[in-house]
């Protein structure tokens, strides 16, 4: 009887201490809502509005300029696989440099990951409003801003990823007199490969989403020509080429998807 008397004391307290936290989540969202002058009503009643805009104005989708279209959408799949693979590449560099496992040397370790935080936090919309006024609109602008927000993003990966794959794998080579070299490329980088290609095709799955933003800032692809459509009031082009995007990035994930299923 004593047990289950604690039992079920036990299971009213847990009951307790989530409604509290339930409770506590509702009152944030209210008082962000109160703090941003924002009523949900309001937004709630305004999509019939907005649905009869959209059906009235974007349908349908134009698609005779399809062929003029191409070679933005090649830009755009081009933005993702240079920016992905490039940053790919340095990333590893950069999480050696911050691994522990790799770099003994801990005033290195942490100046790379103040300057890894520093690339990974700043937004790549900002990096790219940046460098228009250094290299003015165009692809130069868009590859740097793609490729400065992945590697702030894949550097950590790698490195937490290296964390977990080093240690005691490594202390054998070490101990038998190993050169770095060979902890590296016999030890480290085949355990690596997996967790390599996994943040590699999540990164290209981010990024392909992530050009077609840049281009609404001038860097180019796809992106540019639906700002420029949604401006001069080309609404059914616009959608044409906004379905175009939801199936390069649909497809995307399916290719990446059975590229996981392969490595696994």
């Amino acid at each position: 009887m004593e047990k289950s008397s604690q039992q079920v004391l036990l299971t009213e307290q847990k009951k307790l201490a989530l409604l509290l936290k339930l409770m506590t989540v509702i009152g944030v969202v209210i008082f962000a809502f109160a703090y941003l002058q924002v009523n949900p009503l309001e937004a709630l009643l305004a999509f019939p509005s907005f649905f009869q805009f959209f059906i009235t104005n974007f349908l349908p989708a134009n698609f005779t300029q399809l062929p003029t279209y191409l070679p933005l959408i090649l830009e755009t799949l081009l933005f993702a696989v240079v920016g992905t693979y490039f940053s790919a590449i340095l990333a590893f560099v950069f999480g050696l440099l911050m691994s522990e496992q790799t770099n003994p040397f801990r005033w290195l370790r942490v100046g790379v990951r103040v300057f890894i935080s520093f690339l990974r936090n700043i937004p790549i919309l900002v990096w790219a409003s940046l460098l228009v006024y250094i290299f003015g609109i165009g692809n130069m602008v868009g590859l740097l801003a793609l490729i400065i927000a992945t590697l702030g993003f894949l550097a950590r990966s790698y490195a937490d990823s290296i964390d977990e794959i080093a240690g005691s794998k490594l202390e054998a080579l070490r101990a038998s007199g190993a050169s770095y070299l060979q902890i590296l490329f016999h030890g480290l980088i085949p355990e690596f490969i997996p967790s390599w290609i996994n943040w590699t095709l999540f990164s290209f799955e981010i990024n392909i989403r992530a050009s077609s933003i840049l281009g609404m800032v001038g860097a180019g692809g796809i992106g540019i020509m639906i700002q420029t459509n949604i401006r001069l009031f080309k609404y059914h082009e616009a959608l044409s080429l906004i379905i175009i995007l939801v199936a390069m990035v649909l497809l995307t994930e399916f290719v990446v998807n059975r590229l996981r299923r392969l490595v696994k």
